[in-house]
């Protein structure tokens, strides 16, 4: 195989990490910061991965096992109660390389109408204009498979997918499945995902965790990790040029 030598493509996704520097990562998550209205959001310059998914599909948990931190997200005991959109840095040594977004779960019928009218339309506003947005997740119960309000999530992103935003989605609560019933699911969300990403995911067998890690991992660092991997000789060439000129040197 030659993969290992042929240099990244632009846009393309880089090599994926060991699974510890991945989950190590994460592990560094910490709380940003919370609103409860689209403007109230601080501008993020880092790459922002925001999780959506209806009440009770195992969001808090997801990012909860994700990061090793049992109440970084919060899970209320009324789902649909939440109703903040809940940041968290990433990054090690005090320097934020990328934001997690919890976005309030949808779709709980204890939620009055006007609640989740509102809710919808602050969802929808930040998911086709938050300018840092750089992937999603949408979580989902696999028993129920991706509800119509799932699948209306997925055509309000689906012009920023075309565009290169990146899509997972992240089949919760995978040990209460058979395998031959997950590998049933996994085709049919497949089908159905618009060209996104489908991984089934298990907080209690801890299935699935590692491999989300390291794919959230790549989304938030493809300009180092195809800087790094660049060929030397590329490097040599963009300074030739600027070798009488001291100036131009500094700019990069």
């Amino acid at each position: 195989m030659t993969t290992s030598s042929t240099a990244p493509v632009a846009g393309s996704l880089p090599p994926a990490p060991d699974a510890k520097i991945a989950m190590g990562w994460m592990h560094t998550a910490r709380f940003l910061t919370t609103a409860a209205q689209l403007h109230h959001l601080p501008p993020i310059d880092v790459p922002e991965i925001a999780f959506v998914g209806r009440s009770n599909a195992g969001k808090s948990t997801c990012i909860n096992t994700l990061t090793q931190q049992k109440q970084l997200a919060f899970a209320s005991k009324k789902p649909g109660r939440t109703q903040h959109i809940n940041l968290f840095a990433l990054g090690k040594q005090g320097v934020t390389d990328a934001v997690l977004a919890d976005l309030p779960g949808y779709g709980y019928a204890a939620v009055s109408r006007s609640d989740k009218v509102r809710w919808q339309q602050v969802m929808v506003n930040y998911l086709v204009s938050r300018p840092g947005l750089t992937g999603i997740v949408l979580l989902c119960d696999p028993r129920l498979g991706l509800t119509e309000l799932d699948e209306a999530l997925l055509e309000v992103v689906r012009p920023r997918v075309e565009e290169g935003l990146k899509f997972l989605i992240v089949l919760t609560k995978a040990d209460k499945l058979t395998r031959a019933e997950q590998a049933k699911v996994l085709s049919i969300t497949r089908l159905n995902a618009g060209g996104g990403e489908v991984k089934m995911f298990s907080a209690l067998k801890k299935q699935g965790v590692d491999e989300v890690a390291q794919l959230l991992w790549q989304w938030a660092h493809p300009v180092q990790a195809v800087a790094a991997e660049a060929p030397p000789q590329d490097t040599a060439a963009l300074q030739t040029p600027a070798a009488h000129a001291p100036e131009d040197s500094q700019q990069n």
